[in-house]
């Protein structure tokens, strides 16, 4: 467990300032929390927390408080920062979620299946534009990926509410994919956002699997990128944002892919040091995963 937290009476009721701009207590808690999954020790996390504590205020921004979190982190350890942006750096896959798609595609291609993005299926009435399609053994997965920029945003029930009505107009279809013809067996929805209580519900009396950020509690996507090591080249501390573009255009997507084949970094203008350095943390992030393996 971690020490006792000890703050003055005036950081007990400090508040932070959300994205949407709402005041909510802060919580010293919830922030040693999210710094221990960085994968950082009881002893690195309380170090980092006792360098942040002096620097907050009352109305402190999340962006600020992160970024305080990110510096100090990234002083200790690259990999630790890395793992602490996973949600900006799915948020680094837009503007447009484009890239988002493509990771959401190597998600389950890592899994086992394979998968292609942007594809046409003629349904019983219209045509639909899949973001996802994903086939393993006896499963025809369709993929709606939801790309969302804003920090605090939440998918509503009109959501699945929708995809519903478009899995439930391409089933009992036979489509042909990898060589394969069967009808779609499942839909999924899967999010870099939150999802509403109603979303959930609906999600869950429908059967469509739902994967958000935080949801399912138990493999969530935070939960399965920490677990799997599917980490978005967004995530790296040691390239800068026209680098990361640079690798992306070049369908390197996962930390993995630079570390199976490191030509990929021949399309960024660095030096040897540079170059070992980013291999470096590539390979100590995919390396040590944070829990036990979660399938799709």
């Amino acid at each position: 467990m971690f020490r006792e937290n000890y703050l003055t009476p005036y950081f007990v009721t400090m508040r932070v300032k959300k994205h949407s701009g709402e005041l909510v207590e802060f919580n010293p808690n919830s922030l040693r929390h999210s710094l221990s999954r960085s994968g950082a020790s009881e002893e690195e996390v309380d170090r980092v927390f006792d360098v942040i504590q002096p620097k907050l205020y009352d109305g402190i921004t999340t962006r600020e408080l992160y970024e305080l979190a990110f510096d100090q982190l990234k002083q200790v350890r690259n990999t630790y920062a890395a793992r602490y942006s996973l949600k900006k750096a799915l948020r680094d896959l837009g503007p447009e979620g484009f890239y988002f798609e493509k990771w959401v595609a190597r998600l389950f291609q890592e899994d086992g299946y394979k998968a292609i993005t942007s594809q046409t299926l003629q349904g019983h009435a219209v045509t639909h534009e899949i973001d996802v399609v994903a086939q393993k053994g006896n499963e025809l997965l369709a993929v709606e990926c939801k790309f969302r920029n804003d920090i605090d945003a939440k998918i509503s029930v009109t959501t699945p509410m929708y995809f519903l009505s478009r899995v439930n107009d391409i089933g009992n279809i036979p489509y042909t994919f990898f060589n394969k013809t069967m009808p779609v067996t499942q839909g999924w929805l899967v999010t870099n956002a939150y999802l509403t209580s109603d979303s959930k519900t609906f999600g869950e009396h429908y059967k469509i699997n739902l994967l958000a950020w935080d949801y399912p509690e138990d493999r969530s996507i935070k939960r399965l990128v920490d677990s799997n090591g599917e980490y978005p080249i967004t995530c790296l501390t040691s390239i800068n944002s026209e680098d990361k573009a640079k690798l992306l255009k070049s369908q390197c997507i996962l930390v993995k892919d630079i570390v199976r084949d490191p030509k990929f970094l021949k399309v960024i203008d660095g030096n040897p040091d540079k170059t070992e350095s980013i291999l470096h943390e590539a390979q100590e992030l995919i390396d040590s995963p944070l829990e036990h393996h979660l399938n799709l």
